[in-house]
């Protein structure tokens, strides 16, 4: 048994057999293939061999079945040829790959080339060679291969058809055709020299000049074939070398390559240059016995289809041959302008696809050329197209620009951002507005074809601009000229931001330039002065900055240009040479830079001034001139002067004999130096002039490409910055649009008033969808604007038709229902950018309210329930807003937006939703619901603070009846209720940022308030309702600055001012909020002013008896805790407390507790004095005297304790007047418990007697002034009584106080008066007259009062006899008139 190991091995030995049997089997079959190919090849050659043979040897004569003698021997070479290769044919030495292709060849070329053959053996032989190169039987390294091709481009080109007709001919030519075809596309190809290839296409662009006459057949093979080469040679233009392509001669470059590698770079810039030659291949034209040349149209259509074919396949490889791009931008541009302004439609679109290629491929070095294209053959055709074909080309080919991505923002920036150039963007948009813009007949294909072609321009800009990963900031526009930069200097591209910034720039310094140029028109001082105060002028000024203006500016008025230019001052003679040196006069003759010059502006009447600008002139020609013909500058400078002479002499009506030629060249003899100049150039010059006349004075008109304007172009082209490739930047974007902004907006606005088809009106919607997204980037006028030109198309605007008509014109007609939805998706997507526009969207709402077919949802709001919702969780404002509740669109909502519009325009025929069953409510309430008007106001948090105050003022303005008008009371309550709430709305989703935006809606409130014939009801009352429901929301959120709480409170008064009744309509609402307010959140209430306003409302619904109970426990309820009693509010709680005890017929119950609550309410003054005392850094006292002027002053400043209690005080002593006896004295005991309770206030001396004065005083003189006028009533006596009985009190109360602070009193300097206005109020008790109601009971209380008081002043040793003082005697004698009994008691003789 063997070992596996032994095994593997003879496996693998097996295997290793096999693979060796597989290789050889292998070689044998690639032998035997390889037999079987060359014997293939043997057999064909021998085939046409024979075929040749026998054609030849057949007789001319069909009727004769042998050859003549004499053509028995005729061209025995040619069939020599042919019988020897016939017998090597099948014994080659070699594998015919190997073998010379001369070999092979030779005889068929020597048939083809044969004067005598007939032509069917040149056919044959043809076909022959066409097998050969299409079987490849020899490659480009077989030897001898180079000869060989090149051999047959030499045979097929030297081919002689003596012996033929017609129709052997054309089949031969077409053999010729499918031969050089083969040639080109064989691998050996590359061996052709650059004669060969030129050759080629030389041949084969024969045979279709001579198809011509001949059969179509013929020609549209010659035409295809010509395409073909045209193909195969430029698509191998990229791989061609570039040895010494930068030698200016055409065929230095050329020799290396045609040697060594075959054809090249020579070949193509020779079969170029050839092609360019075709589009000014003219041809005679004879029409009623006239002739005259014109452009061959056919030619030029073919030869555009070639050079087409040449860019395209040579894409920017051109760019990379100096000589080939020479030619397209000097020789094709120049041909391409010149016939696309005087060539039919089917040459302009040929000639537009031309330059179209040319700027994908090579636009960097064909800047100018590009500029002269647009204006001197698109712009022109569109705008002055002398047939409707024309413009509808130019049209075409202008939007297929448009179409291109980068076409619009390049443009841009290379030419309406360079001063010296056009506006060619600006141009072609507001061209496009122009045309697109209906007229009162039915819409023409020009008006559709310029529109389309102004949405897609604007499509393109705003799929660049609002790009979804985009973050680069917009930018401020207009962009502000700081300080002085050269108009005139470019920037390279290198960082890309300062590029951007100084485009920019530039662009604003046109701008100012144009305005200059107006006022320059007007007065050359006021013009040249605005370019000084718009920086573009330097300090002091460069003469180059004007010359530029002169030379650049459009529209200047010549004349004007001229006298200045021609003015003697220093400074004038310096801008002149700087704008001479402005022209480019290279290569030009004398005569045409003269006309050149004398385009630019008007030349002055005045001699003097007409010899500096010639001088001037003559200086530029002079040092720009290569050739050596003019011996000075003053040779320039006489024949300057003799070429217009001559120019008047040929073109004036006036000169009746003209000067001949010879006059002119004997007049500028010696001119030259003592020398004569050449006559042939002299000889030019004069026809030049007698031909065309010169426009010496600066003759407006339309504008040629002269030749000399194309020379100077080309001249400038090398000094030039070259195209610039730039992507969409957003800030460039937005300045772009913002040049057509108005006419576009004013096209898109009529072209969808005259739209009366569906995809018509689908586009107008795209495009202003389209001009949002690029507005909403800092372009807010424009977006107003669009805004505002759209709403006028809902039909709900006008002030003129009915309810009935705007409702049935908007149920009836699409075009208001488009509207409407694009108005309010424009106010969803975009309203962060909205301004002024937000008042057309709110009266457009506003109708809509009106017109009843807003959804109940939309008009029902549930606010009062989210005021108690967590901060940051509110609830939504109607259930339109809580459904579809999306934030706010990306910066490309363009998609979502269309694909809605489509959805709509494709279901909203009426007749369709007829068939569904739908009622005409439930289409717009369809219409409606697509709005979501709903979350414009539910959004709102996210509108800057701009768009945010707008939205507002506009709300606000609408509740207050601006721009409304109401046909009912009812009417106007719905409407202005509606307003407010959807300003409560708009209040509460920004609650977050309440102070920024609500001191502007408090203004906007005042303004509402004057205006003319305002009427505050129900503007007022709605007002209120709606902005305590704020309120409750603002203080749910705990805000911590106070400045939005009395911003709302302010807002608050102003609204309830205006119209006192409406505190009465409302109160049960007023109330149920303050009561919220002071039971829900007092501690957020942090504010006098929101405490004042809360406590007066509160104070105000207690006068209401359906709102008193509820109104008197809320205060009960604050003073009771009298946790959130503070001294902010304590003023305002008195004076509250105040307002419901002083209530008539109000409970006794509720009026006692108040006042217990009041004087218990000093222990919070206390409490309040003795935390002021013990912060660090504090000196609080009660010894200020100074009076409180506001209840605002009175928690202020160090004596606030004595302040809030002399307010208490004062209360107490108002309400001890009280009708009911029960509230007046319970009013004093109160206060006599605040007296006891004030002692810790620590109150001095003339604290002590202010309190005295306000206080007690004041309430004994009031009563007892009360008393009086109660006695002097009749049948008052029970009144009388009993305002005595509350005197008696007081009385005692005074004693009681009295002697309670008795020590301070007494230290007082004033405290002699202070006891003699005690003793004579005592007095005044005592000796009260009640009339016929008999004594007053006083008597007999006022007599112990005195006995006590006088007691206590002894016992603290007040009240003694003292020498120095009088109070003893003073006492003694008051006593003595007051109660003459007390007089022993008080002073008995031993104290006397």
């Amino acid at each position: 048994m063997k070992k596996p190991r032994d095994r593997n091995r003879e496996e693998e030995e097996e295997g290793g057999n096999q693979n060796g049997c597989i290789s050889c089997c292998g070689r044998k079959k690639d032998a035997a293939k390889s037999k079987r190919k060359e014997l293939g090849l043997s057999c064909m050659l021998n085939t046409e061999v024979g075929a040749v043979l026998a054609v030849i040897r057949r007789p001319q004569d069909p009727n004769t079945q042998y050859i003549s003698l004499h053509d028995d021997h005729y061209d025995s070479a040619v069939q020599q040829s042919l019988k020897s290769l016939r017998a090597l044919i099948f014994n080659p030495q070699q594998e015919w790959r190997t073998i010379d292709p001369s070999i092979y060849l030779s005889p068929f070329l020597d048939v083809i080339q044969s004067d005598d053959i007939p032509a069917a053996a040149t056919g044959i032989s043809l076909s022959a060679i066409l097998k050969i190169v299409k079987f490849e039987i020899f490659d480009e390294k077989t030897p001898g291969a180079k000869d060989a091709m090149n051999s047959i481009v030499t045979g097929i080109t030297g081919c002689r058809l003596e012996k033929t007709n017609q129709v052997s001919e054309e089949s031969v030519m077409m053999k010729i055709l499918q031969v050089l075809t083969g040639i080109m596309k064989h691998p050996a190809s590359d061996l052709l020299t650059d004669q060969a290839v030129c050759t080629i296409v030389n041949t084969c662009f024969q045979v279709v000049q001579q198809s011509a006459g001949r059969g179509d057949l013929l020609q549209r093979n010659a035409r295809f074939t010509m395409h073909e080469l045209i193909q195969i040679i430029f698509s191998r233009l990229p791989d061609f070398e570039v040895n010494d392509d930068n030698s200016e001669s055409d065929t230095e470059d050329a020799d290396g390559n045609a040697l060594d590698s075959g054809y090249g770079l020579r070949s193509a810039v020779d079969i170029f240059h050839f092609l360019c030659s075709l589009l000014n291949v003219v041809e005679l034209v004879e029409t009623e016995g006239t002739s005259y040349h014109t452009a061959d149209e056919d030619v030029q259509l073919f030869a555009l289809v070639l050079i087409n074919s040449a860019i395209e396949l040579s894409g920017d490889g051109i760019g990379k041959r100096p000589k080939l791009l020479r030619m397209v931008q000097d020789d094709l541009f120049h041909h391409l302008i010149h016939y696309g302004t005087s060539s039919s439609p089917l040459v302009l679109s040929m000639i537009c696809s031309t330059v179209l290629n040319i700027y994908h491929f090579l636009r960097r070095f064909v800047r100018l050329q590009l500029e002269a294209f647009f204006s001197f053959v698109l712009l022109k055709n569109v705008a002055l197209g002398s047939s409707m074909q024309l413009q509808e080309v130019g049209l075409e080919g202008m939007i297929n620009f448009c179409r291109q991505s980068t076409f619009i923002i390049e443009a841009y920036a290379n030419y309406d951002c360079d001063p010296p150039c056009r506006s060619l963007f600006e141009e072609v948009g507001k061209l496009l507005c122009k045309h697109s813009f209906p007229g009162s007949g039915p819409m023409t294909s020009i008006q559709i074809q310029a529109f389309e072609g102004l949405v897609i321009l604007i499509h393109n800009i705003a799929d660049h601009v609002d790009k979804e990963d985009d973050s680069t900031p917009s930018g401020p526009y207009p962009v502000e000229i700081t300080e002085y930069k050269p108009f005139w200097m470019e920037m390279p591209k290198e960082d890309l931001e300062e590029w951007v910034e100084h485009i920019r720039l530039r662009k604003a310094q046109k701008r100012k330039i144009l305005i200059a140029s107006n006022h320059f028109n007007r007065d050359e001082k006021k013009g040249l002065e605005y370019l000084m105060l718009s920086q573009l002028v330097s300090d002091p000024p460069d003469p180059k900055c004007f010359a530029f203006f002169f030379r650049h500016t459009p529209g200047l008025d010549k004349m004007m240009i001229g006298e200045y230019l021609g003015n003697p001052d220093d400074f004038h003679i310096q801008v002149l040479r700087e704008y001479t040196q402005t022209f480019e006069f290279s290569g030009m003759v004398l005569d045409s830079a003269l006309r050149r010059y004398l385009e630019t502006f008007r030349l002055p009447g005045e001699s003097q001034k007409i010899q500096r600008i010639l001088e001037a002139f003559s200086d530029r020609f002079y040092d720009q001139q290569s050739l050596e013909m003019f011996a000075s500058k003053d040779t320039v400078l006489i024949l300057c002067y003799s070429l217009i002479m001559l120019n008047t002499d040929q073109h004036n009506p006036q000169v009746k004999r003209k000067m001949t030629e010879e006059e002119f060249i004997k007049n500028n003899r010696a001119i030259n130096g003592g020398k004569d100049l050449p006559r042939e150039y002299l000889s030019e010059l004069f026809h030049s002039i007698s031909t065309h006349e010169i426009t010496v004075f600066g003759q407006s008109g339309s504008v040629e490409m002269s030749p000399s304007r194309w020379i100077e172009l080309m001249n400038r082209s090398k000094k030039v910055q070259p195209f610039i490739l730039c992507d969409f930047d957003r800030r460039i974007g937005r300045d772009m649009f913002a040049c057509i902004a108005g006419p576009s907006i004013a096209a898109l606005s009529a072209f969808f008033e005259h739209a009366d088809e569906d995809e018509l009106l689908h586009e107008c919607i795209d495009g202003l969808i389209s001009m949002a997204r690029i507005a909403q980037y800092g372009l807010e006028d424009t977006l107003d604007e669009l805004v505002a030109s759209f709403c006028k198309f809902t039909t709900l605007l006008n002030p003129y038709a009915t309810a009935e008509e705007t409702l049935f014109a908007f149920s009836h007609d699409m075009k208001p229902r488009m509207a409407t939805l694009a108005v309010f998706t424009i106010a969803n997507h975009f309203g962060d950018s909205i301004r002024g526009g937000w008042r057309n969207i709110v009266d457009c709402l506003l109708k809509l309210k009106r017109l009843k077919i807003l959804p109940q949802s939309v008009t029902e709001f549930d606010i009062t329930s989210s005021s108690a919702d967590a901060p940051g969780h509110s609830k939504s404002e109607s259930s339109v807003m809580s459904s579809n509740h999306d934030h706010k669109c990306s910066k490309r909502p363009g998609t979502s937006i269309l694909s809605r519009f489509s959805h709509f325009v494709s279901l909203e025929s009426i007749e369709e939703s007829v068939s569904l069953g739908m009622s005409e409510y439930e289409q717009n309430q369809k219409i409606i619901k697509q709005c979501q008007i709903g979350n414009i106001f539910s959004n709102s948090s996210s509108l800057p603070d701009e768009s945010l105050l707008n939205l507002g003022r506009s709300m606000i303005f609408a509740a207050g009846g601006k721009g409304q008008k109401f046909s009912t009371p009812v009417e106007e309550e719905e409407t202005v209720g509606f307003c407010w709430d959807l300003i409560v709305a708009i209040a509460l989703a920004n609650i977050h940022r309440f102070q920024a935006f609500w001191p502007y809606f408090h203004d906007f409130l005042l303004g509402v308030a004057q205006f003319p014939l305002f009427s505050p009801i129900p503007f007022a009352e709605k007002a209120i309702v709606g902005l305590f429901k704020v309120c409750l929301r603002l203080l749910s959120s705990c805000q911590v600055e106070r400045i939005p709480e009395e911003n709302l409170f302010k807002s608050i008064n102003l609204m309830w001012k205006l119209d006192k009744e409406i505190l009465d309509t409302c109160c049960e609402f007023i109330i149920q909020s303050v009561s919220n307010i002071i039971n829900e959140y007092p501690a957020n209430l942090q504010t006098q002013l929101g405490w004042k306003s809360v406590l007066h409302l509160l104070s105000v619904c207690g006068r209401h008896p359906e709102t008193y109970d509820q109104s008197v426990e809320a205060l009960i309820k604050l003073m009771s805790d009298a946790t959130h009693v503070s001294r902010t509010n304590y003023a305002y709680c008195i004076d509250c407390a105040f307002g419901f005890v002083a209530l008539k017929n109000s409970p006794l119950e509720k009026n006692l507790k108040i006042l217990d609550l009041l004087s218990n309410s000093v222990t919070l003054l206390i409490q309040w004095y003795k935390n002021a005392c013990s912060e660090p850094g504090n000196s609080y006292s009660t010894t200020s005297s100074a009076s409180v002027s506001s209840l605002e002053d009175y928690s202020k400043g160090p004596n606030f304790g004595l302040n809030l209690f002399i307010k208490l005080g004062e209360a107490l002593r108002k309400t001890s007047l009280a009708r009911r006896e029960e509230i007046r004295n319970r009013a004093i005991i109160a206060l006599r418990k605040s007296f006891l309770l004030a002692e810790e206030l620590e109150l001095t001396s003339t604290n002590c007697i202010n309190c005295f004065n306000l206080v007690i005083f004041a309430m004994v003189d009031d009563l007892h002034e009360k008393m009086l006028e109660y006695s002097r009533r009749e049948n008052s006596e029970r009144e009388m009584r009993s305002m005595e009985g509350t005197l008696r009190i007081a009385m005692e109360l005074l004693k009681d106080v009295y002697m309670q602070y008795l020590k301070q009193i007494a230290e007082n300097p004033d405290f002699r008066t202070f006891w003699l206005g005690v003793l004579r109020r005592m007095d005044t008790c005592m000796k009260a007259d009640l009339g016929t109601y008999g004594e007053t009971l006083l008597k007999e209380v006022v007599p112990d009062l005195l006995r006590n008081m006088t007691a206590k002043m002894k016992e603290e040793e007040i009240l003694v006899p003292n020498e120095g003082d009088d109070l003893w005697e003073i006492t003694y004698i008051q006593i003595q008139w007051i109660a003459p009994s007390l007089k022993e008691e008080i002073f008995p003789e031993d104290e006397m």
